[in-house]
C-alpha cells in the first residue's frame, strides 16, 4: 500500500457537548418537496437537504464549511500502489435509527456498506430496480463503470476495487448519493414485500430520525439521541415546505420560521436591515444556465446555438432577476474552481450577430420553440418565470418565437431527464469541489443516458479530455486537460452559462452555530437555538 490515512481524530470538531435531551425546536423554511427520502435516487438540492445532512452518513464527509475530506463512518483507509484498491476500516459504534417501523438488532457494519453500494452497482441486486433502477448521480458520474467489486474483508472492513485510477473517487464517496442504508431494514422490507418503503420511510445513521411527511406541507424529524457523534441540540426539526420566496420571508419576519432557504433577491436588503433577522451569504459554487437539446432541430446546429448565446442579455438578467447578487458566467463552473478558463469563446450580447448566424444556419425567418422555465427558486435562478419572460423578449428580437412552459418540480425534472424539452432553464451547485463534478456529471456521453445531461451533449473530443482528466493523478495535468475541455465546450455551446450567484440564508437571531457550506448544504446537526418562543 502506498498510503495509510488515519484521520479519525480530525472529526473531533463535531463531538460537541450539546445536552442529550435539549428541549428545542427549529423550523426550516424549505423551497420544495423532496422527490424521495433516499439520496441514492434523487438529484435535486431540495431532496439533498432533506436527507443527507439529516438522516444519513457516508464513509467520508466534508468538514462543515469547507471542501476538506474528513472521516465519518470510515475511520481510516488505505490506497494501493496502483490507485485501484481502497480498503476502509469502519466505526463499530454506529447504530441505525429506531423508528415506529423498524428496530435494529445490530450496529452498522460492512454488510450495510455492501448493500448500499451494490444496490446501485449490480443490476441483479434485489433492490436495484426498486424505484425504476435509475441512480442519476451514481450512474451519471460513471461509478457503475468505475467500481468493479465491493468486498467484505471483516465485519468492519471493506475493500473497493476500481477498473482504473480515479482522481475524484474519495471526494465522490462523501457526496449524498453514497449514503449508507441499513441492510437489516431492507431484508425486513423484502420479507414483508414492501421494498419500495426503503425510499419513502427512511432508516439511516444520521443525527435525526424521520417521523412523518405531509407532501407539499411539512417534514418532521426527531433528534437521534443515540447519534454516534453525540445527540443534536435540536429536539425537533421541522421542514416547512414554502415554494414562494416572499412567503418564506414573511414567515421569518413573523417568527414562524427560524432558518429560511434562498430568500428572494428583493428581500435581501430588508433582511439585512431588520434587527430581529440575520443574513448569511457566500459566493456560490454554482452555475445557472440555459440548456438547448442538441438532439433536436434546430439545436443540433452549432450556428443556431451560438446565435441564441449572442441574443441573451445576461447582464440584464443579473440586474433584474438576481438584483446584482451574481456575476456573468462564461464557464460551466465559477472562477473559484481550479481550472477555470477565461481563454474560451465568449458570446457578448449582440442581436445583430445573432441574426447573421441564424441566416447562415438557414433560419433567416427564425423559428418557433418552447422554453421551460424553472418552477422553483434556486440560488442559480431565483425567478425562472421572470428570466423566461426576459429571454422570450430577447429571442423575439432575432425572430425566434418562444412559448414559455413549466411544470411542478418533480415532473419538470422527470421530463428533462427524458429529453422532452427544447430549451430548459436549470443549474448546478457543486458537490465535491472538483471540476469533474460539473463536466462529467452534466456533459459526458454517459450522463446523456443517465438523464443528468440536459443538453444531451456528446462530443468525442470533449469526452476524451474529461475522461483523461478524471483518471490522471497529477494535478497540473488534470488542470491542463480541463482547460482544454472548456475551450472545446465553449465552441460547441451546448448550454449558455448565465450566472454564478451568491447564496443566502435568512436566520432568526436565536439560531446559533450556522455555517455556510460551499456545496449549498444546510448542516442542522451544528445548530442550536438560544431559547424557546
Amino acid at each position: 500500500m502506498n498510503r495509510i490515512i488515519l484521520l479519525s481524530t480530525l472529526f473531533s470538531f463535531a463531538l460537541v457537548s450539546f445536552p442529550a435531551f435539549a428541549s428545542s425546536n427549529l423550523v426550516y423554511c424549505s423551497e420544495g418537496s423532496p422527490e424521495s427520502f433516499n439520496p441514492q435516487v434523487t438529484l435535486s438540492g431540495t431532496a439533498r437537504n432533506a436527507t443527507a445532512p439529516t438522516l444519513y452518513n457516508r464513509l467520508l464527509d466534508f468538514e462543515p464549511g469547507t471542501t476538506k475530506l474528513v472521516p465519518s463512518l470510515a475511520t481510516s483507509w488505505e490506497i494501493s500502489d496502483d490507485n485501484r484498491s481502497y480498503t476502509f476500516e469502519l466505526r463499530e459504534d454506529v447504530a441505525f435509527h429506531s423508528t415506529s417501523y423498524f428496530s435494529p438488532s445490530r450496529n452498522m457494519n460492512a454488510d450495510d456498506v455492501l448493500f448500499s453500494f451494490n444496490r446501485q452497482l449490480q443490476k441483479s441486486h434485489p433492490y436495484h430496480l426498486v424505484g425504476g433502477g435509475t441512480y442519476q448521480y451514481f450512474q451519471g458520474m460513471g461509478m457503475d463503470k468505475l467500481i468493479t467489486k465491493v468486498e467484505k474483508l471483516g465485519d468492519y472492513r471493506v475493500r473497493i476495487e476500481l477498473a482504473q485510477p480515479e482522481a475524484p473517487f474519495l471526494s465522490n464517496l462523501a457526496m449524498p448519493f453514497m449514503s449508507i442504508l441499513s441492510k437489516e431494514y431492507a431484508d425486513q422490507l423484502q420479507r414483508e414485500k414492501r421494498k419500495s418503503d426503503i425510499d419513502v420511510r427512511p432508516v439511516g445513521t444520521g443525527p435525526f430520525r424521520f417521523r412523518r411527511y405531509l407532501k407539499g406541507t411539512t417534514i418532521r424529524y426527531r433528534a437521534n439521541e443515540g447519534y454516534w457523534q453525540g445527540a443534536p441540540a435540536i429536539d425537533n426539526l421541522v421542514f416547512a415546505i414554502t415554494p414562494d420566496a416572499s412567503v418564506r420571508y414573511m414567515k421569518l419576519k413573523k417568527g414562524e420560521c427560524d432558518l429560511v432557504v434562498y430568500p428572494s433577491p428583493s428581500d435581501i436588503a430588508q433582511i439585512e436591515a431588520q434587527p430581529d433577522m440575520e443574513l448569511a451569504e457566500e459566493d456560490g459554487l454554482n452555475i445557472g444556465y440555459l440548456a438547448m437539446n442538441t438532439e433536436k432541430a434546430p439545436f443540433d446546429n452549432v450556428q443556431v446555438r451560438r446565435a441564441i448565446a449572442h441574443a441573451l442579455n445576461k447582464q440584464a438578467y443579473i440586474d433584474a432577476v438576481y438584483r446584482g447578487n451574481a456575476e456573468p458566467a462564461i464557464n460551466p463552473y465559477p472562477p473559484s474552481m481550479w481550472s477555470y478558463n477565461e481563454d474560451v469563446a465568449q458570446y457578448e450580447y449582440n442581436p445583430e450577430k445573432a441574426r447573421e448566424l441564424l441566416e447562415k444556419a438557414g433560419y433567416a425567418d427564425g423559428f418557433k420553440i418552447s422554453l421551460w422555465t424553472l418552477p422553483v427558486s434556486r440560488p442559480y435562478n431565483p425567478n425562472g418565470r421572470k428570466m423566461g419572460e426576459m429571454m422570450q423578449q430577447d429571442l423575439a428580437r432575432i425572430g425566434v418565437e418562444v412559448e414559455l412552459v413549466s411544470y411542478d418540480w418533480g415532473t419538470y425534472l422527470d421530463k428533462v431527464k427524458r429529453g422532452e424539452h427544447d430549451m430548459v432553464q436549470l443549474g448546478w451547485a457543486g458537490d465535491n469541489g472538483d471540476p469533474d463534478n460539473f463536466l462529467y456529471t452534466l456533459f459526458s456521453c454517459d450522463s446523456v443516458k443517465r438523464g443528468s445531461n440536459n443538453s444531451r451533449y456528446c462530443q468525442p473530443e470533449f469526452e476524451s479530455l474529461i475522461k483523461q482528466a478524471r483518471r490522471e493523478s497529477d494535478f497540473a495535468t488534470r488542470e491542463r486537460l480541463y482547460r482544454k475541455a472548456l475551450r472545446v465546450f465553449s465552441e460547441d455551446v451546448p448550454v449558455i452559462p448565465i450566472a454564478h450567484s451568491k447564496v443566502f440564508r435568512g436566520l432568526s437571531p436565536r439560531v446559533e452555530g450556522y455555517v455556510m457550506d460551499p456545496f449549498d448544504v444546510d448542516n442542522f446537526y451544528l445548530l442550536s437555538v438560544s431559547s424557546e418562543r
